[in-house]
């Protein structure tokens, strides 16, 4: 969700403004997504590089999650979707992990859509994390070496348990992945929108739904 910095610029206002417009489109997207029938929607909310900007910035973040979260939880129980977490969440303090994991308890239960949030969240991270786990099991002898291929990695990822990755929509003209979902995207459909985030909404979706549609998809056959 890329743009919000660059959407408050052009209109000579504080950064903070557009994450707030930002979080605007968070809530046209997830309603998108849930009257198209998606069955997961991942956004990408704070990554591990997050951290080197300034503390007013972070602030400002952590701040409009925390605001999110006690505003919007009652909306994701009408609309019965579930939340989960990727990334080690802890790094936001004791209080923001608690209200994350309360939000997860209380949405568990919903079946629509799966909305998973990137917090603190770093695909090499989680790649690393994963080879760390597989080798404390390979010397604990819980799993031989031999036995460690790809779906053994994916069952120690952040993401274990979610389907393949479909689509992968990066916002704002830039045309990187900045290290989110790296792994998963290996034969995702990636989409590089010119929209700035907060500009984001239901026809950008469908529109890249269209996109989508429109491919290909060959997986390495022919």
């Amino acid at each position: 969700m890329d743009g919000n910095g660059r959407w408050a610029a052009q209109r000579g206002l504080p950064r903070v403004a557009g994450h707030k417009a930002g979080a605007e489109a968070v809530r046209r997207t997830l309603q998108a997504a849930a009257d198209a029938g998606v069955e997961v929607l991942t956004l990408y909310a704070f990554s591990s590089e997050n951290w080197r900007r300034s503390d007013e910035e972070i602030s400002d973040l952590t701040g409009l999650m925390r605001y999110y979260l006690e505003k919007e939880l009652d909306r994701l129980l009408e609309e019965r979707v579930k939340l989960r977490l990727i990334g080690d969440y802890s790094a936001f303090g004791p209080k923001m992990t608690g209200l994350l994991e309360r939000a997860v308890e209380k949405t568990a239960g919903n079946d629509r859509l799966t909305l998973v949030v990137a917090l603190n969240y770093g695909s090499r991270l989680e790649l690393a994390r994963a080879a760390s786990t597989l080798a404390a099991k390979a010397v604990a002898g819980d799993v031989a070496p031999g036995e460690i291929d790809e779906a053994a990695l994916a069952a120690e990822l952040d993401t274990a348990g979610l389907p393949e990755l479909d689509l992968l929509i990066r916002t704002s003209g830039e045309v990187r992945l900045s290290n989110f979902l790296l792994w998963q995207s290996a034969y995702a459909e990636l989409l590089f929108s010119p929209v700035l985030w907060p500009d984001f909404d239901e026809q950008a979706f469908s529109d890249a739904l269209a996109q989508f549609s429109a491919r290909q998809r060959r997986f390495g056959g022919r």
